[in-house]
């Protein structure tokens, strides 16, 4: 299955207002029973074990600068995919993600008929507050763009 880079294509005031990055990627799968909730369940199962090295590294270097780390909340969300709370949901669309010091990030899951496939597309939107998400967005983008193709690569049955 292929992942390709696609323009976003969501309302990104109503999603994140403000967001000033924003990359979506889609697959194209033939499961026509998909719905976004399952599509985001199936890339979140599990990370690739170099991404996980990855967000093991993450949180011990920015806990010491109080920023959340993965499993670390001090309130218990509703409903999680993955280490990412539900903000909204409806069958053609998950939304996900959370509010934090340095940015605020959000990943939204749609799926949508395209023919005879069904087609996921994965859009993430990050909002930074100050110095340090900015320099966090830069620092993790080049994994970013590894990472959420091989998530996507998971939807596939």
């Amino acid at each position: 299955m292929t992942v390709r880079e696609v323009t976003p294509a969501v309302d990104t005031d109503a999603l994140l207002a403000g967001a000033q990055f924003a990359d979506a990627f889609c697959i194209e799968i033939s499961d026509h029973h998909l719905d976004a909730r399952c599509a985001a369940e199936r890339m979140m199962a599990r990370q690739p074990r170099w991404a996980e090295a990855l967000l093991s590294l993450r949180n011990f270097l920015v806990a010491p600068l109080g920023l959340k780390t993965s499993g670390a909340s001090p309130e218990v969300p509703r409903d999680m995919i993955g280490i990412f709370p539900v903000v909204s949901e409806t069958p053609g669309r998950l939304i996900a993600g959370f509010n934090d010091r340095h940015l605020d990030f959000r990943v939204v899951v749609d799926v949508a008929a395209a023919g005879s496939v069904r087609q996921v597309t994965a859009t993430t939107l990050v909002k930074t507050h100050n110095r340090l998400g900015r320099t966090y967005l830069a620092i993790i983008m080049p994994f970013h763009r590894l990472i959420v193709p091989a998530l996507l690569r998971q939807v596939a049955p």
